[in-house]
């Protein structure tokens, strides 16, 4: 867990054993306070000690526990602060995955200008159903997940009319290996390689692929995207990070680009896919 976000976490903790030592009705016992929310005395200490990370709900009702329900404004401020940055995949998916579509969805609808790495998918804004749905079920075995996949494929389609809109562009940069990933079956890749490759020369798409024998200036690591220099979206196997600060923002416009610097586009990136898709379909 990243140091800003843990110190987030502990200084909530603090405003919360705060607000239960000095209540209007006098000083409450972790205990007392337990007994009154419905809770496991536990759970009061770890919240207060950073230990664990409070819903909106927990805030609520700790600060009506300790009589001060105006405060849940301030306190709900604060989650969302730390929130907004480290978003973990546990919390995220507790409904599934349709509710993680949905928030991107309109955080695209907001976006003119987007720009994405991925080194080892296809990116979302171009992947067909069936490699939507293949990933999904993936990650929803890996974290136990929900099984939404069908809203979710919708829903992630759905994404895609942005690609058809006027004074939109997509500036997408993968490295070959996504190409071959098998995160499908074979058939299900070589239809998605076929969407590929017909994206090629679309005005609103600007696809470069980095060759696997390319020479990087920068190791090829986690996918990130930049929607139009005010947002940062990264992924990690724990959570995704988002990122809103103008530092943030520049690097990763610049990682973005030194990576481009490795790419080949058009006719080239199109011969790119052919001969992988030649891998696929041996005469």
């Amino acid at each position: 867990m990243s140091t800003d976000y843990q110190q987030a976490r502990e200084a909530l903790g603090a405003r919360l054993r705060d607000l239960r030592l000095t209540g209007p009705a006098g000083r409450l016992t972790g205990p007392r306070l337990a007994a009154r929310l419905g809770w496991p005395h536990s759970k009061v200490y770890k919240l207060e000690n950073g230990r664990q990370t409070a819903t909106s709900d927990d805030l609520r009702a700790w600060a009506e526990a300790v009589g001060q329900p105006d405060v849940f404004a301030e306190l709900d401020a604060r989650l969302k602060g730390f929130e907004s940055h480290i978003r973990s995949w546990r919390r995220q998916l507790a409904a599934g995955h349709r509710p993680v579509q949905d928030v991107w969805n309109l955080e695209v609808d907001r976006s003119r200008t987007i720009y994405a790495w991925e080194e080892s998918v296809i990116p979302g804004m171009l992947q067909t159903a069936d490699y939507a749905r293949a990933m999904f079920l993936r990650y929803a075995d890996l974290y136990g997940s929900v099984r939404d996949t069908e809203e979710a494929v919708r829903t992630r389609i759905l994404r895609q009319q942005w690609l058809h809109q006027g004074g939109h562009t997509f500036h997408a940069l993968v490295w070959e290996a996504a190409l071959h990933a098998l995160i499908c079956s074979p058939s299900v890749l070589a239809s998605q390689l076929d969407r590929l490759a017909g994206l090629v020369g679309m005005d609103t798409v600007e696809l470069g692929v980095v060759p696997l024998g390319a020479s990087l200036k920068i190791p090829a690591a986690n996918g990130f995207w930049i929607l139009d220099d005010r947002l940062v979206i990264a992924e990690d196997w724990h959570a995704e990070v988002w990122l809103d600060d103008a530092d943030s923002v520049a690097t990763y416009s610049k990682v973005w680009h030194t990576l481009g610097e490795s790419a080949v586009y058009g006719a080239d990136a199109q011969n790119v896919i052919s001969r992988v898709q030649r891998t696929m379909r041996p005469r």
